[in-house]
């Protein structure tokens, strides 16, 4: 794996992270419908990164990934990285990253609402199932996982 350079996100860097966030969900094959229902979710603007701390990975001076926490720093609200750049290392060094910042916030359980597709990534990172979430549309479930930090 290349170097992975993590560090803040900046507000001109908000589309980028949207990029992401939208190609990643669509890589496990969802509905153009789908990702369109998701769009708020999916999307990160400037405003979200003026409110809180968005970190993102950069390999070779381009931005590959990115997470981020709630303000409390107990759930993982976004983790995300780019279909061309998977498998390489970058979720669990931006996971890794996470559980960092939750740490030093005092966490001692993090939360994630994990995608289906995402939840073996997880798993295998140590996470713990805990139960489910109802999530959108109707009638969809997300596991829910925890880190014990």
């Amino acid at each position: 794996m290349r170097h992975l350079r993590i560090r803040r996100a900046v507000s001109s860097e908000a589309a980028r992270l949207t990029e992401i966030a939208h190609a990643a969900k669509r890589h496990w094959g969802y509905a153009d419908e789908l990702i369109a229902h998701w769009r708020d979710d999916l999307t990160v603007t400037p405003e979200n990164l003026a409110k809180r701390a968005f970190f993102c990975g950069e390999r070779d001076g381009a931005i590959v990934g990115f997470h981020a926490l709630s303000t409390d720093g107990g759930e993982l609200e976004h983790l995300w990285v780019d279909p061309t750049a998977m498998r390489r290392g970058h979720g669990a060094a931006l996971l890794q990253h996470a559980i960092e910042c939750a740490r030093m916030q005092g966490v001692e359980l993090l939360r994630i609402a994990s995608d289906p597709h995402a939840e073996g990534f997880y798993l295998r990172m140590g996470a713990v199932r805990s139960g489910a979430l109802p999530s959108s549309p109707a009638g969809r479930v997300l596991p829910l996982l925890v880190v014990r930090l």
